[in-house]
Formats: structure tokens, C-alpha cells, sequence
């Protein structure tokens, strides 16, 4: 293995200086040409990749990561985010037409345009340290901002390696890496910026959240929750324990996305136990600690909040428990639970807990489920179609995984983000373009149309509110009790006769301009 370099915080009294550069940069509109951002996403494509055993190495010191989970979930997912990105990126990046009402508005020529949003702000997080960075940070560079990227300093060697490919092949008067805590994020946060991105818990989202609305900036917000899986009676519970034990161990619990409880119908309870007690064979014959195919707990603290949420819950342990505070060493634990306000279920346990609370049936576990968090990150439902469809229209959820662990967050050009509590805004796929990009509404008024606006125009008569009707007023396609009157109505109503004359005249009337014009 490579030695990385050392983590070094940076100077405070640079923060300032810095991001008066990328604003700058931005205004200089040095980033709006296209060629100039698929050029700096191919180059951050070769950053990745030449720095793949650096990435491989860090995930493993920093979280115990195992490599093939470092490769699916940081780098591969990273290169392959890059190249989508830069592949699309002219389609992504051109006008839209906007839809008409009315027949006339066409001569506008309404017209969305994809602008950047500026200078951009992005607060990765430790648990996927370099998806969680890189991945907004692909979307900013395809939207044509300039960005500040702070990794988290609970992965200092990811962090560094971020550092490393940012400088050394990204526009350095575009694009930098700030590193450090609490102090240098609030440097950062100090800062005007047009769009700040953060990845993380709620508690400090709020915080991120209170700062931006000081200067009315808009965030997105990643975060976690209270994510609820079901398994109804009609489920297959051999295939629920086995994916949802993979779920809950990948990274060793630390995903905002995976399952924090389950719900199970009463007379599931002992058959899933047995299952996941012969899931968890199969995955860790040794044993979960003496695998090479389990993480660690990212640090101590994190080791003794997680330690303290099982102290303090009344459930019993059915499956695991071992825990080594050395080691940061956590074995996945399931536990039997009793009621809905244990420990286990007020909080996000962000780690391999596996809480089960037995019910009577959907009903219930769903008013559980909505009252645990309205809004979770992530739902989980397992049963047959009717149930399912039964807690889709009954729940909500960033994203639902339909007889899977978060499934949906894998599938990369598949928008990802929370709702209410859980987060706001998405990226993924040509999400993480949008996220970092301001729609701007264009109309063109045509001088040869003017003979059609002098309705807009004082003095104000009856006679040109009655133009003014004919040429815009859309006519309903139902009755006074809300019926459909059918297709030719809404058709009629869409463009009338007398919208339908106008536009005749208007057309006759431009053509007679053009051919006086030639004479």
C-alpha cells in the first residue's frame, strides 16, 4: 500500500481568499462554455482513476471498508456518475421549449434555458466519503458553477485523497478543497454563497440550513432517518432477512438510506429470525469480526452513541451483540422489541442494529411507521402487491425499495434525496445537473405582433377586454358538478374559433409587413 499524506487542517485566514477566488471565477464566466465542463469532468474522470488504489486504501483505514464495497459504492459509482455526466451533458444543457396554453403564446417563443447557479458550497460526510463529495461535485461542474469542496474530517484519508485529485487536475481557480471541522465549515459557512449542498445528520443540517437563510440561500439537504422496512404476512420472509441483513451490514450500518426498524407481523416474527440467523451464517461463517467483508465503526465516538442506544433499549438480543471498542468493532444485532418507544426507534442508530417490532397487521404498522417519522429517507415495504400498493398510497418517503434494501439509491440515473424531515432536493443521474441549476424563463416578443397588443395597452375598454378574452381565455372541458364534457371541448377550449381567427389575422398581418418591407 501507498502512504498517504498527512491531514492538515486548512488556515482560516485562507478560507476567505479562497472563496473570493471561485466567485470570481464564476463571474468571469470561465465555466459557462460547455467544452470547458466536459473538459474538467474528463480530467476529474482520470483523477479518479489513476488514484483508485489511493481511494481503495484510504475507505479501508479510514472505515475498514472492504474493497470490493469500496469499489461498488465510492469509486465505481463515482468514475461511472463522471462519464454518464459527461456523455449528456449537451442534452442535458439544452433550451426547452415551454408548453402552450394557448396557440398564440407560441409566437413568443417561451423558452427555458439551463443557467448555473454560481458559486457553490459542498459539505460531504463520512460515511461514503467519496460518493457523498464527488458526486454533487459532478453535478456542479456539469451546471457550470464554481464550487468549494470541504470533505469530512472523520475520513481523513479519503479527504485527503479528494484534495489530491481536486488540485492536481481540476481548475484550480475554479474548483478547491477546504479541510478541517467545525471551524473551518463555519469560515466556509461565513461565506456568500448561491447554492450550498450538504450531506449529513439533521442536527447540523439545521444549522447549515439558519445560516443560508441569512442571505437567502438555497440548499440541498441530504440527511438520514427513521427508515421503516415492513414485512407483511404474505411475505417472503427468507428473501426479506437475507436482503435486509445485507442492507444493514454494508459499510457496517453507516447509511443514511438503510432500514433503522422493522415492522413485522406477529406471526412472522420467529420464521424471519431464523431466517436472518441463517443469512447471517452465510454471509460471516467466522464470524462478523474476523471477516475481511465487514467495516468498522467510522470512531469512538460514534462506537459509544451507537453502544448507548442498545444499553438503553428494554429489547432483547436475538442475534449478535459482540461488541470491541478497540476494534470499533460492532457485530450486527438483532433485537427483539415491545413497544414503539424503545431507544431503537427514536433515533437513527447509523450502525449494524437491527431492531424488530412485532404487529398485529399493516394497519398498524403503518400508523407506526408514520408516527416513528412522517417522512423518512427510505421505506421498505415486503409483501404481496395489495399490501404494498396499500403502504405506498398510505406512507411517504424519500424513496420506497419494493421486497429490497434500498435498492432505488443504487440505480445511478434514479433522482435521490429525501422529503420534509429526511431532506429536500435530489441529485443522481441528470438530477445532479438540475440540483446546481437555475431554470431561467425567456419570452421574445416579436415586433410584427404588435397590432395584436394594443389590448394591453391604456385606455382600457370593454371592447379590448373582450379581445383579451378571445385570445387567452381557456374554456373549461367539464360541467358545474366537475364532469368531462369530452375531448372536442377541451379542444375547442384550448383554441376557440375566435383564438384561431386571431392568430389567422396575425399571421396575415405579419406577412403584409414583410412584403411592404420589400417594397
Amino acid at each position: 500500500m501507498s502512504t498517504l499524506p498527512a491531514f492538515e487542517h486548512t488556515a482560516l485566514d485562507s478560507i476567505p481568499t479562497t472563496a473570493a477566488q471561485i466567485r470570481a471565477s464564476f463571474l468571469s464566466h470561465k465555466t459557462r462554455p460547455l467544452e470547458f465542463r466536459i473538459r474538467q469532468l474528463r480530467k476529474l474522470y482520470w483523477g479518479l482513476k489513476d488514484h483508485e488504489d489511493a481511494i481503495t486504501e484510504a475507505c479501508l483505514k479510514d472505515l475498514g471498508k472492504p474493497p470490493l464495497e469500496t469499489y461498488l459504492s465510492e469509486y465505481a459509482w463515482c468514475v461511472n456518475d463522471v462519464l454518464f455526466m459527461a456523455q449528456n451533458l449537451h442534452r442535458f444543457a439544452k433550451d426547452e421549449r415551454a408548453e402552450d396554453t394557448i396557440l398564440m403564446n407560441k409566437f413568443f417563443a417561451p423558452t427555458i434555458r439551463k443557467d448555473p447557479m454560481g458559486a457553490v458550497l459542498i459539505l460531504g460526510a463520512y460515511n461514503f466519503p467519496l460518493q457523498l463529495a464527488i458526486g454533487p461535485l459532478i453535478g456542479a461542474i456539469a451546471a457550470g458553477c464554481t464550487a468549494i469542496l470541504k470533505p469530512s474530517e472523520q475520513t481523513p484519508n479519503a479527504a485527503v485523497v479528494m484534495q489530491k485529485i481536486i488540485t492536481e487536475y481540476l481548475d484550480p481557480s475554479c474548483y478547491a478543497c477546504v479541510q478541517g471541522a467545525i471551524p473551518e465549515a463555519t469560515a466556509l459557512l461565513d461565506e456568500k454563497w448561491d447554492k450550498i449542498f450538504y450531506t449529513g445528520s439533521v442536527s447540523v443540517a439545521t444549522i447549515v440550513a439558519k445560516k443560508a437563510a441569512e442571505t437567502l440561500t438555497p440548499v440541498t439537504l441530504e440527511l438520514g432517518g427513521r427508515n421503516p422496512a415492513i414485512i407483511t404476512k404474505h411475505a417472503n420472509v427468507k428473501l426479506a432477512a437475507r436482503r435486509l441483513l445485507w442492507a444493514k451490514t454494508m459499510n457496517a450500518g453507516q447509511v443514511c438510506v438503510s432500514h433503522n426498524y422493522t415492522l413485522i407481523d406477529k406471526d412472522m416474527v420467529q420464521p424471519f429470525i431464523n431466517a436472518m440467523r441463517d443469512s447471517f451464517q452465510e454471509f460471516y461463517p467466522q464470524g462478523a469480526r474476523s471477516s475481511p467483508d465487514f467495516a468498522r465503526i467510522v470512531n469512538k465516538r460514534q462506537f459509544q452513541r451507537i453502544k448507548k442506544m442498545l444499553d438503553d433499549s428494554n429489547g432483547k438480543i436475538v442475534l449478535g451483540g459482540t461488541m470491541d471498542e478497540n476494534d470499533l468493532f460492532i457485530e450486527p444485532t438483532v433485537v427483539q422489541l415491545d413497544s414503539a418507544d424503545d431507544s431503537l426507534l427514536r433515533d437513527e442508530s447509523f450502525g449494524p442494529l437491527l431492531p424488530i417490532l412485532p404487529v398485529a397487521d399493516l394497519d398498524e404498522a403503518i400508523k407506526i411507521a408514520n408516527e416513528v417519522q412522517d417522512t423518512p429517507l427510505g421505506l421498505y415495504p415486503f409483501g404481496n402487491k395489495q399490501e404494498v400498493e396499500k403502504v405506498l398510497a398510505q406512507t411517504r418517503s424519500g424513496g420506497v425499495s419494493i421486497n429490497d434494501g434500498f435498492c432505488h439509491a443504487s440505480i445511478p440515473t434514479l433522482a435521490f434525496g429525501g422529503v420534509g424531515s429526511s431532506g429536500q432536493g435530489a441529485y443522481r443521474g441528470k438530477a445532479s445537473f438540475d440540483v446546481f441549476t437555475h431554470r431561467r424563463s425567456i419570452a421574445k416578443t416579436p415586433a410584427w405582433i404588435e397590432a395584436l397588443m394594443d389590448i394591453r395597452y391604456p385606455p382600457y375598454t370593454a371592447n379590448k377586454r373582450r379581445k383579451y378574452a378571445a385570445l387567452n381565455d381557456i374554456k373549461p372541458n367539464f360541467d358545474r358538478e366537475g364532469r368531462d364534457l369530452g375531448w372536442w371541448s377541451w379542444l375547442m377550449g384550448l383554441v376557440g374559433v375566435k383564438t384561431l381567427a386571431a392568430v389567422v389575422l396575425a399571421v396575415g398581418v405579419r406577412l403584409y409587413l414583410q412584403r411592404r418591407a420589400k417594397l
